[in-house]
């Protein structure tokens, strides 16, 4: 490359110009992430999707390496869960959790979604963000007003987790989602979150509910069962994805969708394109920026480069879904687009798990939100809107509008 990635918050506030120089000059590319580790950073689409399901990439020695960054006696809580796991312990763990993590559990949670986000729209309704107040600083702001709240409360309700918790597990994710940034205090709030999952799984063991936290305590497949160290990590990974994620996707598609009042208004006159809609605000704005970390087992190909045994890869699911020579015209939002395979939710056996919870979560979120304020705008320019740091999630840390 002529010009060296530099993780400043402009890269941040918008990566796509950076993304496109690598996969042009450079699409299998040496970095140094701003925690001090270095990677192998993968950009093009082809590249991408065989690199996500390719096995001479191991999860399990990726999670190590990621696992330096926490305190000893957490580290292996926390990297037992399906995507620190290569065959055949992750084809276990996903069979045992595929028992009670279903297609229908999460379509039953449909009701109560719709329940969450309409009591969330009237308590953002009632904090304001009418012109009038938004010109005496009144503006609503929809990332902790409402983006926030419906997946944590989802989860937290799905999992069985006291939603006065969520506080607390919020403000470690945050700090762990961090660490690809160079953020402080993981190994702080890594043993925090551990113990208290410690404790809610005793809990739950005690006096089992109808949550899934009780269903895989209980769990048997022809004898087998989780580890407590297994049950602890995929509480984790749970958690962790089950909001962040969608968090970004809300905020995301929401920012999207603001900057382009002619597809805001489309979609609100017509709510039956918002499933395609939210397949395309995946592709655009991928709420998680890169996979989570892998490890060559051997000397590995892209391309023309070779990647040396032992190095760390990240793949690049925000690069790869703009790929123009996989998606003709890769930076517009395309109501209309009918190819649209991303690899949002990755590729291969790792493909999330809980893509159904984040679809349903989505859609009822981007319907809601434009049934009930047809003429919101952001309250700054779209210039203002700061993002996240980190090369993990992808996504604004506010979003400020007049509803």
């Amino acid at each position: 490359m002529t010009v060296p990635m530099q993780f400043t918050q402009e890269f941040w506030n918008n990566p796509h110009p950076v993304y496109a120089q690598l996969r042009q000059e450079a699409p299998v590319h040496p970095v140094t992430l701003p925690n001090g580790i270095e990677v192998w950073l993968i950009t093009r689409y082809a590249d991408c999707k065989v690199a996500l399901a390719d096995p001479r990439l191991s999860k399990r020695q990726g999670a190590g390496d990621n696992a330096r960054q926490l305190a000893r006696p957490v580290s292996t809580p926390l990297t037992r869960h399906l995507l620190a796991n290569d065959p055949p312990d992750h084809t276990r763990l996903r069979r045992l959790v595929s028992k009670v993590f279903t297609a229908r559990r999460v379509e039953e949670l449909r009701p109560r979604v719709g329940e969450l986000s309409a009591a969330l729209i009237e308590s953002l309704r009632a904090k304001g963000g009418t012109a009038e107040q938004s010109g005496k600083g009144g503006a609503a702001e929809l990332v902790e007003d409402y983006a926030v709240h419906l997946p944590i409360q989802v989860i937290c309700e799905l999992l069985g987790v006291p939603i006065e918790d969520q506080a607390d597990f919020r403000r470690w994710t945050g700090v762990m989602v961090s660490a690809s940034a160079g953020g402080p205090g993981v190994p702080e709030a890594a043993a925090a979150f551990v113990g208290y999952l410690l404790g809610l799984i005793e809990r739950k063991r005690s006096a089992p509910a109808g949550d899934l936290l009780s269903a895989l305590i209980a769990t048997r497949d022809e004898g087998d069962r989780f580890s407590e160290d297994e049950l602890t990590s995929m509480a984790f990974l749970l958690l962790l994805a089950g909001h962040e994620t969608t968090v970004n996707l809300i905020g995301n598609g929401m920012y999207t969708l603001l900057t382009q009042p002619e597809a805001y208004q489309r979609l609100r006159k017509d709510p039956s394109l918002v499933p395609a809609a939210v397949e395309e605000l995946l592709r655009l704005e991928s709420p998680v920026e890169t996979a989570t970390s892998r490890t060559a087992t051997e000397a590995v190909t892209y391309g023309d480069v070779t990647i040396p045994a032992g190095a760390m890869v990240a793949i690049s699911l925000l690069a790869a879904d703009r790929d123009p020579e996989r998606f003709p015209n890769p930076d517009a939002f395309d109501l209309d687009r009918a190819d649209n395979q991303h690899l949002a939710f990755g590729y291969g056996i790792h493909y999330c798990l809980g893509a159904p919870l984040a679809r349903l979560e989505a859609q009822i979120a981007f319907t809601d939100l434009l049934t009930a304020f047809p003429d919101m705008r952001l309250a700054v320019s779209p210039a203002e809107v700061a993002w996240r740091t980190g090369v993990l999630i992808h996504g604004p840390s506010a979003l400020p509008v007049t509803l």
